[in-house]
Formats: structure tokens, C-alpha cells, sequence
């Protein structure tokens, strides 16, 4: 299994695609601490998080890079963990590019997400 450092090449540029939501500090602190789930292997990795709503427990998938056949198998795992941890469903959220390949492997577009600066 590999460790945190060994994926910041691939996750680190995925980074710049958050809105400035997260930097690598803050996943670091999060994998550690278990609020957040590593997903990795050689060529790829992902970070995973539990997000509780009031009808519905999900896995949310907000961070990932590397070779997409790698991060796609990965997928595939974190949907088997996260069932076992009693979610109902798995989203993502990235760039427009991730929907022509999820589409592929069953996945939807279920909203958009917008964004402004308030000041």
C-alpha cells in the first residue's frame, strides 16, 4: 500500500481545480486523522470523504490524479468500502472532463456546481 507522500505527485495538481477548498496540508491532516480516505497504487490515487445529509450517508470522491485506469479500479474498491460503511451512494465532483469517462461505468450527471466570489 502506498503512503500519502508517496502519492502527492498525483494529487498535489488536482489541487488547482478545488476552488481553494483544500491544500495538501489539509488532506494530509485529513487522511491521518481518518476523516479522510487514501485510495492509491502505483500509478494513481484519490482521496475519499463520508459526507452525512439528513436522508443519506455518500461517499464523496474530491480529489484524484493520475493514470484514469488506475483511478477508475480505485473507484471500484472505495464503492465496496463504502457500502460496508453504510453509504447509499458514491459522487464526484471535478472537471467536465471526469463525466465522458464516468458516464461509461454507469455514472450520472446529478447537478452542477457553481461558484462566485462573495467579495
Amino acid at each position: 500500500m502506498m503512503k500519502l507522500d508517496e502519492c502527492r505527485a498525483f494529487l498535489e495538481p488536482a489541487l488547482e481545480y478545488s476552488g481553494g477548498t483544500h491544500e495538501w496540508e489539509d488532506i494530509a491532516e485529513g487522511v491521518h486523522s481518518t476523516r479522510m480516505q487514501l485510495w492509491a497504487n502505483e500509478r494513481g490515487a484519490a482521496i475519499t470523504e463520508i459526507l452525512e445529509y439528513p436522508r443519506k450517508r455518500v461517499l464523496n470522491v474530491f480529489l484524484a490524479g493520475g493514470d484514469m485506469d488506475q483511478i477508475l479500479e480505485m473507484l471500484d474498491s472505495a464503492k465496496a468500502w463504502g457500502a460496508q460503511q453504510g453509504c447509499d451512494a458514491i459522487m464526484m465532483s471535478g472537471r467536465k472532463g471526469w463525466l465522458r469517462v464516468l458516464n461509461k461505468h454507469g455514472w450520472q450527471e446529478q447537478f452542477a456546481t457553481m461558484s462566485s466570489q462573495i467579495l
